[in-house]
């Protein structure tokens, strides 16, 4: 499995080699041909930069991974494969991922995030999600008169979980006897959400409320301050999503300037 792995990591990285100095020392001459160690050197560095740790037996792996290969393409070239079709539109397609790669790198590079974007971005998180969030359970059902009755029957003694249990259109919850656990309020639809934050602690809507997924019969359990994760845990998702917005934006500029017939 470690060896299926890690070809998987070689292949990868060996699409983005480029042809070594003549000079450069062998790990191997296959058939007369020199096999460059500076090959083997880039899929070791590609490796330590995934993070994995690159061993005595992984640098086996590695060498013997590239002469298989040089052995492999030595094949392919003598049944003339490399003037097929096939060969050609799977090479240019290779071609653009590392181009495209490429100018990518050379994007963030030129326009990495700041400390400041991550914070900035980061209080308007804080800002967004400042207040309460709510543990609430509810019963989903498809007709009005079906809630009503089951809020009478609640009100009469029917226990609220054995109901949603057996009655709720909502299997997520309904297997919980309705419990939604925590949430942000905003997270629900808004009839939703109206209901719920007028509700006091323990009580139930004394109506049905309608939604778009039916109708409701929503109970508050709890509440309490919103639990936000600290910028220091959250920075390295922060910071990679504000990333990938910028090269996004990026990608749309370039497709506006483009002229596209």
């Amino acid at each position: 499995m470690k060896k299926q792995l890690l070809s998987g990591l070689i292949a990868a990285a060996l699409l983005g080699l480029a042809a070594p100095p003549v000079s450069a020392q062998n790990i191997a001459i296959v058939n007369g041909k020199p096999v460059p160690k500076e090959r083997a050197d880039m899929l070791r560095q590609q490796l330590e930069r995934s993070g994995r740790p690159v061993t005595p037996e992984i640098e086996k792996q590695i060498n013997a991974e590239v002469i298989d290969r040089e052995v492999l393409v030595q094949a392919a070239l003598e049944r003339g494969l490399e003037g097929s079709a096939d060969y050609k539109n799977q090479m240019e397609l290779a071609r653009e991922a590392i181009l495209i790669n490429a100018l990518f790198a050379d994007f963030r590079k030129a326009n990495p995030v700041t400390d400041a974007e991550t914070q900035a971005e980061y209080d308007k998180f804080v800002a967004a999600n400042n207040g309460k969030e709510y543990k609430a359970s509810h019963i989903l059902v498809d007709k009005e008169a079906d809630a009503k009755a089951i809020i009478a029957a609640i009100k009469k003694g029917a226990k609220f979980e054995d109901i949603a249990k057996k009655q709720s259109k909502d299997p997520g919850s309904g297997a919980k006897g309705g419990d939604l656990g925590w949430a942000s309020p905003a997270s629900y639809v808004s009839e939703f959400t109206e209901a719920l934050i007028k509700l006091d602690q323990g009580k139930m809507t004394d109506a049905p409320v309608k939604s778009q997924f039916g109708w409701h019969v929503i109970r508050l359990d709890d509440m309490r301050p919103i639990q936000l994760p600290k910028l220091e845990e959250v920075k390295p998702q922060v910071a990679q999503q504000l990333l990938q917005q910028k090269q996004a934006k990026y990608q749309e500029e370039l497709r506006a300037k483009a002229k596209i017939e």
